[in-house]
């Protein structure tokens, strides 16, 4: 079968395409050209989705596939990732809200402009990447589930994905621990094995992609007490804890965000519990919409396990026992209760 692999230059993408052509498959290599350079000042070192020295990992991902003996293309997709992508997360983050950048590129352009221009180039059946996420087939509807690697697992990410991009999606190493995934490459004397992890989408300071000028505002506390001084309320998120400029009898955090006053309000840990909230442009991810509530478990974030027992109704998520920091703008995913199984996801209002 013919499978096109999203290449990063890193070692989750050259094991999956190694995965691939072991088992038999036609493979091609395809990457993402994103950055221009000159247009953004703080990024540093290439450590992130989007940065500088994009050009290098390019060229790994050239070697890797003349080392694999694969097809390699690239494509311009910089134009559309600036305005899907860093347009989402400014306006989002100018309206006090916590964008998730990361869903969004996934359903616009990784598994999305990506994957169709590499049918449109290569012919290719389905598009593959090195995500810790795992699909199964059931009623004849593609179901996504978590990856067996529960420190890594990336499904969290995926949620926005349709049937139609998920029924071309491959995930290989959605069975396989981290470790097993860096000794393969090891053994296959990939340069990537021992490249660390990216961990953010930029590299640099995401303030500069916000592009707003620093203005002073207030930081009060849940009683209106003002507490300290920022230079704009979209430095800040809903739970955060560091930063906040001032020093308090006991630990605070961010509660809420005013944008319309530049106010940033904070409060104690317990202030920024929430036990019910809402959630829009939900995808049902693997199951059929339902009209009726259920029991569930959620993420409001992607590291950690889903917090549970938790019920959805009608666009609506309850949590008995609270959750932390639930930030509108933020992704909410919702597991089955009993299962890794994704039920849908969609945007905490």
């Amino acid at each position: 079968m013919k499978i096109a692999v999203g290449l990063s230059g890193g070692v989750d993408s050259s094991v999956a395409a190694l995965l691939l052509k072991k088992a038999g498959h036609e493979v091609t290599g395809v990457t993402m050209k994103l950055w221009r350079e000159g247009v953004y000042a703080t990024a540093g070192r290439r450590d992130a989705c989007f940065g500088p020295g994009e050009e290098e990992d390019i060229a790994s991902a050239s070697r890797l596939a003349e080392k694999l003996g694969i097809g390699y293309e690239t494509f311009d997709c910089s134009a559309r990732y600036e305005q899907a992508v860093l347009g989402y997360f400014k306006s989002e983050r100018a309206a006090g809200r916590t964008p998730n950048p990361c869903v969004v590129c996934n359903r616009l352009l990784k598994f999305g402009l990506l994957a169709d221009l590499a049918r449109e180039k290569t012919g290719c059946d389905l598009f593959a990447t090195g995500h810790y996420a795992r699909t199964a087939v059931r009623g004849g509807r593609r179901v996504l589930m978590r990856g067996v690697d529960r420190k890594k697992d990336q499904s969290y990410f995926l949620w926005g994905l349709s049937q139609e991009q998920l029924s071309r999606a491959v995930f290989p190493l959605g069975d396989l621990e981290k470790s097993e995934v860096r000794r393969i490459a090891a053994e296959a004397l990939f340069d990537s094995a021992a490249r660390k992890d990216s961990q953010d989408f930029y590299s640099g300071d995401a303030d500069e992609l916000v592009a707003l000028a620093p203005k002073k505002g207030e930081m009060v506390g849940l009683d209106g007490k003002v507490l300290g001084t920022h230079d704009g309320y979209w430095h800040f998120t809903v739970g955060q804890r560091k930063g906040l400029g001032f020093a308090a009898g006991e630990p605070m955090y961010v509660v809420s965000i005013d944008a319309c006053r530049n106010r940033v309000i904070v409060g104690p840990r317990e202030k920024a519990v929430r036990t019910s909230f809402s959630v829009a442009d939900v995808n049902w991810v693997s199951s059929p919409p339902r009209d009726d509530a259920f029991e569930c478990r959620v993420k409001v974030r992607s590291t950690g396990e889903p917090a549970g027992p938790a019920f959805f109704d009608n666009g609506v998520v309850s949590a008995p026992g609270g959750i932390f920091g639930v930030a509108p703008g933020q992704s909410a995913v919702v597991y089955a209760k009993d299962s890794d199984e994704i039920v849908l996801g969609g945007v905490i209002e």
